[in-house]
């Protein structure tokens, strides 16, 4: 059976869930605590020496970094494809795929976070205004290309990797008092999103290690 080690409220372990969800697949929920610190422990850090989630073992095959598990996921379990057959499409949604994973998840991350406050003496304040600025920077551009590219969701009519991306980034948006307000476009496929079962039973809260 796959292994999916991730915590309950990463973005980046929320994306690969939402993958497995859709592509009906059976996995043993490994859960590592970010709040706890389990992720530099030796006995994670022997499996993924990078310390990050989510990481998955497939039989021989281990390996981290979310996107690279989900295009795995994709190709080696083709039930319910997540890339377009054509290829101006699969550029669009690589291109909404890395202005999430490159351009905003990398500085809202829980460890950068950490490092604002820990280390440069940032307050809650600071902290979270700079959260705030880097999901914006983003979602102003995204904004006004799902304008040419969404149908009921981010490209076209059919759940892509894209969707699978955004809906976690939106999530983190709304833990941080974020509304959607200026993108009417984004928050209506993230509804649409909402209402299927593989997003239902991949969101946070009803994960195993789920915490109040």
């Amino acid at each position: 059976m796959l292994q999916l080690f991730g915590y309950w409220r990463s973005s980046a372990s929320y994306r690969v869930r939402i993958v497995m969800q859709l592509k009906g697949l059976d996995y043993e929920h490994r859960p590592v605590n970010l709040r706890q610190g389990e992720q530099r422990e030796k006995a994670y850090s022997r499996i993924n020496p990078q310390g990050l989630v989510p990481f998955l073992i497939d039989g021989d095959v281990q390996f981290g970094q979310s996107v690279a598990i989900m295009e795995y996921l994709d190709e080696t379990y083709p039930a319910y494809p997540l890339m377009p057959s054509a290829a101006q499409a699969r550029a669009r949604v690589r291109q909404i795929v890395n202005m999430i994973a490159c351009d905003t998840h990398p500085l809202d991350n829980l460890r950068v976070l950490n490092y604002l406050e820990q280390e440069l003496g940032q307050g809650k304040a600071q902290r979270d205004t700079w959260y705030r600025h880097w999901i914006d920077e983003t979602f102003t551009a995204l904004e006004q290309l799902l304008m040419t590219t969404a149908g009921v969701y981010c490209v076209g009519n059919e759940v892509t990797l894209a969707d699978c991306m955004l809906v976690p980034q939106v999530y983190n948006a709304r833990r941080y008092d974020m509304t959607l307000d200026d993108y009417p476009t984004i928050a209506r496929i993230v509804a649409n999103c909402e209402q299927l079962q593989a997003f239902i039973k991949a969101a946070p809260e009803q994960q195993p290690d789920a915490q109040a």
